[in-house]
């Protein structure tokens, strides 16, 4: 099977759609923000000190496994809101009321091709719409030093080259580079009744994941640090872990995910062996499993049960369900998520789940993990989250 014509999210907006079920997805865009700003006011001030207020250079940002839905553009605004804020603050001290001079900014979306990029791009008016209006812009359509930013689809897997050497000023990556470009090689039926590595697979198939993690991340990384130009910056978020049904049997042992969750050390050590990047610190933060807000618990109430697990499982239906269904009937996916919600609704019983997110800085490098949930009695059954701050 060719991962990159079967593999994608649920497209479009409908009720299991990646649009409507990525809520947890934005709750870690959201934590990550402080980062994606230090790293952009980084980037800016490098560029000001070598030439202030020039505004002629286009800023060229990717966003890589951009996926469908508000979340591809939620980034972006966050972009456009820092450049903005820094160019007005800067601007005003010195010029008064004038309007500032804004760098030019342009944006490529990067996921498979199979992926819903149409759903993306039908928001798009709307979007710069309310950008203009945000930050009351003058001028007609046809004036581009209007446009707060300007926005292209690239398609294609990130495992590869996808643009020139030095054309890049910042890269983001979020929940995208723990799928795997393959499903490792040599696992066949050793993975017997499991679709990913799980606590009955034998050290064989863990191995295998763990080559093929560590080998698709070192590509990333030595693919980008030949298009991202010199000073450039990179922040990626990246799911971690900590250091009865109606598929035949037969099926469902010679399926597998191309799906990774590394540990902490395992990307530092592809990292550090790869040779583009340096780790300096670790800190971490945490997002609910569920995406509802921290403080509601489930407990005795019905209603938020069903709403919570409901959540969980469509949540994971959106994001694997093609996937799926290119291996097994598409009849059988509605009992299946059916069944999966009440798994998760037992789990919630226990106590509330979240995401932890690690994050690491360093000079050039600040990283965060997600890791597997690991349920503690009446509390919090946690995720591991890992996020990068890169420069090179």
């Amino acid at each position: 099977m060719k991962i990159a014509q079967n593999f994608h999210m649920n497209g479009g907006t409908g009720e299991t759609s990646y649009s409507s079920n990525s809520f947890v997805q934005k709750k870690g865009i959201e934590m990550t923000k402080p980062i994606i700003e230090e790293a952009m006011l980084d980037l800016i001030s490098e560029h000001s000190a070598a030439s202030p207020f020039n505004t002629s250079q286009c800023l060229n940002i990717a966003d890589m496994g951009c996926s469908s839905g508000p979340n591809a553009l939620l980034v972006v605004s966050y972009i456009v809101d820092i450049i903005h804020n820094k160019y007005i603050g800067t601007w005003d001290d010195v010029h008064g009321d004038r309007s500032p001079p804004h760098p030019k900014i342009l944006v490529f979306l990067n996921d498979l091709p199979c992926s819903d990029f149409s759903t993306t791009f039908k928001s798009l008016g709307s979007f710069y719409d309310k950008l203009k209006e945000n930050y009351k812009l003058a001028g007609t359509d046809d004036e581009p030093q209007h446009q707060p930013c300007f926005i292209a689809g690239i398609p294609g897997s990130f495992y590869a080259r996808l643009f020139p050497d030095d054309t890049l000023h910042f890269v983001h990556s979020s929940y995208s580079l723990h799928w795997l470009s393959n499903i490792p090689q040599g696992i066949g039926k050793c993975n017997k009744g499991n679709i990913y590595m799980a606590g009955t697979s034998p050290p064989c198939v863990v191995e295998a994941y763990m080559k093929q993690f560590n080998a698709d991340f070192k590509i990333f990384l030595r693919c980008r640090s030949k298009e991202v130009v010199k000073g450039g910056r990179m922040v990626l978020t990246i799911l971690g872990r900590g250091d009865d049904g109606k598929i035949k049997e037969e099926d469902l042992d010679l399926f597998n995910i191309p799906h990774y969750i590394p540990s902490c050390s395992e990307v530092k050590s592809a990292i550090l062996s790869e040779g583009s990047f340096y780790i300096n610190r670790l800190h971490t933060f945490e997002v609910t499993w569920d995406g509802e807000d921290e403080g509601t618990i489930c407990g005795d109430d019905d209603k938020q049960l069903f709403r919570s697990s409901n959540n969980v499982a469509n949540c994971i239906r959106a994001a694997t369900e093609p996937f799926l269904v290119s291996n097994f009937e598409e009849d059988i996916m509605d009992e299946l998520f059916d069944k999966y919600r009440e798994i998760i609704a037992a789990r919630l019983c226990k106590g509330k789940s979240r995401h932890l997110c690690l994050v690491i800085n360093d000079k050039g490098v600040k990283i965060c993990i997600f890791s597997r949930h690991v349920l503690e009695s009446g509390h919090i059954s946690l995720h591991l989250s890992l996020v990068l701050f890169l420069m090179l």
